[in-house]
């Protein structure tokens, strides 16, 4: 079933953060392949100009929908296990649901911990396509795994600035644009994480920052009720990006050990996210969590 909008004649409109690289990247690759109209935000924007080529060029990335295969890299040097990004992938899909009109997407330069800028990408893209119908809030980083103790101030604020002042700013401006707009309302999905619900050692600014999107997540579904907003948050395990290549290669485990962990197409992630914004807005997807079958969550930390 598809939302409303995209039955109109103008394509609904997404707002997508953090688009240059990994989920961003597979994601508006995907919603611009469905038709849709996308501002694609980020802070590079050479990155964000190579995902609507590689879009233009390739379409989305088509998930390997093989049993196993996605848990399972190929063997690289020294033996380790190594893999190509999906969200990199020049695989074509089948038919588009659109022609690749280079003119649904918009490039956006933003850095999502600056309000005002936040505000000029919402500006921009109404002022270009006439609405937002759903944001996407991506961006997101880590700090490095070092010790509590050791690690700065200003690591902390950073994780903090991009993963929860972030997606607060971008919540505020898109509150501001879809109560105004006609007909109101829209969609927000956040992307969370399974550190979430469970740590993994040494990630605290991380950890926390993504147990406080859920708040936010549910904080924002609860006062965008009376005016057609509804939120929702992915909570996302090992898809193979870049900044997942680690699970791959060996990553420290909550018993101390060092291990491999399974991953899983970042294609199947963007097909997902798609399928929660195509929902009319009188239903929601609260919470959900993909992740790779065999990834030790259940009983970690």
């Amino acid at each position: 079933m598809s939302n409303p909008a995209e039955s109109a004649k103008a394509p609904p409109v997404a707002i997508i953060t953090g688009a240059g690289s990994g989920i961003g990247r597979a994601v508006a690759r995907a919603f611009l392949e469905a038709g849709y109209a996308v501002a694609l935000a980020g802070r590079r924007e050479h990155a964000l100009q190579e995902t609507v080529q590689l879009w233009l060029q390739h379409g989305a990335p088509r998930p390997d929908m093989q049993d196993g295969a996605t848990a399972e890299a190929d063997s690289g040097p020294n033996g380790k296990r190594s893999r190509t990004a999906l969200s990199e992938r020049t695989t074509d899909t089948t038919a588009t649901t659109q022609p690749r009109d280079a003119a649904r997407a918009l490039v956006v330069p933003t850095d999502v911990t600056d309000p005002d800028a936040v505000n000029a990408l919402f500006d921009r893209t109404v002022a270009h396509f006439g609405r937002v119908d759903v944001l996407f809030n991506n961006a997101g980083i880590g700090a490095p795994a070092v010790p509590l103790e050791t690690l700065s101030p200003a690591q902390w604020r950073a994780v903090v600035d991009t993963n929860l002042n972030g997606p607060f700013f971008c919540t505020q401006a898109a509150f501001r644009v879809m109560k105004a707009q006609t007909p109101r309302g829209g969609r927000i999905i956040n992307n969370g994480s399974v550190s979430a619900h469970a740590p993994r050692p040494m990630t605290m600014p991380y950890t926390a920052t993504k147990h406080a999107m859920t708040g936010l997540t549910k904080a924002a579904s609860l006062d965008g009720r009376a005016w057609d907003i509804a939120c929702g948050q992915i909570d996302i395990g090992n898809a193979m990006t870049e900044m997942a290549r680690p699970m791959a290669e060996g990553i420290l485990q909550a018993d101390g050990r060092v291990a491999s962990e399974p991953t899983i197409d970042v294609a199947l992630v963007a097909q997902a996210v798609l399928d929660m914004a195509r929902l009319p807005l009188s239903a929601n997807v609260q919470f959900m969590t993909l992740m790779a079958t065999k990834m030790p969550l259940v009983g970690r930390g």
